[in-house]
């Protein structure tokens, strides 16, 4: 075992001990099917808004379902920790399921996400680290989404064209990379066929219900991502790199819990249903922001101070 893993061990048992680790760490797969049937429910809602809400009303109604259908990230990043279902099968199929539906790999996303975990914070390591802005231009162009979707669909064609690139090459082991390869090929050809099937006029549902709707929300999943670890200490202290966010519990149910992120960093094999109890165990020792909001007022005057 390395130092920073031993590290982490340490200060896993000053908070926690075993037993209760073991304890929330039982997994069953009723609360994510009730969950999942909740967040469906009201995707299909939003869906309905969006295709009978009358003139300029409907780009109204795709931002609101866009904010659903991009919380489907969260159900994705539980199902790549195998801890939203019971099933192993479940989580696999879950997790694909939700990756057409964002475009993002699963397969790709968990070798990349076990790196984020194993190195939190950690400045050329981490590899989904997001760096503070260095202006408000940068700020308002990471919230955009643009340089989310140019890395989107340049990580998507590379793959397919069997190219991985000299950073993925640690995360991604040998054996893997067909793996990537195989599963960014079939992501492209279901998206294509889609495309196919509108541009020849056989249905428009895509464009207003999945397209635009993705578009136009994954600005608020940015604003999200940010607020978990922007502007903590790149260090890789699991007590002080990552931030929890105390939010109302509609957006909990939106985002499985993730709020709870200093938590989950802390114990990610803890399942999403078992969050708010281990926050009301540990929560005071880890660093923490009133809602998303209060997140972001903090990166903000780190930003405008010079970071």
């Amino acid at each position: 075992m390395n130092a920073a893993a031993q590290s982490r061990n340490d200060r896993h048992a000053g908070l926690l001990d075993a037993g209760e680790l073991q304890a929330l760490n039982r997994r069953c797969d009723a609360p994510a099917l009730a969950r999942l049937a909740g967040i469906l429910a009201l995707l299909a809602a939003t869906g309905s808004l969006v295709m009978t809400a009358p003139g300029g009303w409907r780009w109204p109604a795709m931002v609101l379902h866009g904010v659903v259908l991009v919380h489907l990230f969260s159900l994705q990043h539980e199902c790549s920790h195998l801890t939203a279902f019971r099933s192993r099968w479940l989580n696999r199929v879950v997790g694909w399921c939700c990756g057409i539906a964002i475009l993002l790999p699963p397969r790709f996303f968990q070798l990349e996400h076990r790196d984020h975990h194993r190195y939190t914070q950690q400045v050329e390591d981490d590899p989904e680290l997001i760096p503070l802005p260095r202006s408000l231009k940068g700020y308002v162009l990471y919230l955009s989404a643009l340089p989310y979707w140019r890395g989107q669909f340049d990580n998507l064609f590379r793959h397919a064209a069997g190219r991985i690139g000299d950073a993925e090459r640690r995360f991604i082991p040998v054996a893997g990379r067909g793996a990537v390869i195989r599963e960014a090929r079939l992501m492209l050809a279901i998206h294509g066929a889609v495309v196919v099937s509108v541009l020849a006029g056989l249905w428009s549902a895509p464009i207003w219900l999945w397209w635009l709707p993705l578009l136009l929300g994954e600005p608020f999943m940015r604003f999200i991502r940010m607020s978990e670890h922007v502007g903590r200490p790149t260090v890789a202290d699991l007590t002080r790199n990552t931030r929890t966010c105390v939010v109302a519990w509609p957006l909990r149910f939106l985002c499985w819990n993730m709020n709870y992120h200093a938590e989950h960093h802390y114990a990610p094999s803890v399942p999403f249903h078992a969050l708010p109890a281990l926050h009301r165990r540990i929560g005071e020792h880890l660093p923490r922001a009133r809602g998303y909001l209060g997140a972001h007022r903090e990166i903000l005057r780190q930003l405008l101070a010079g970071g």
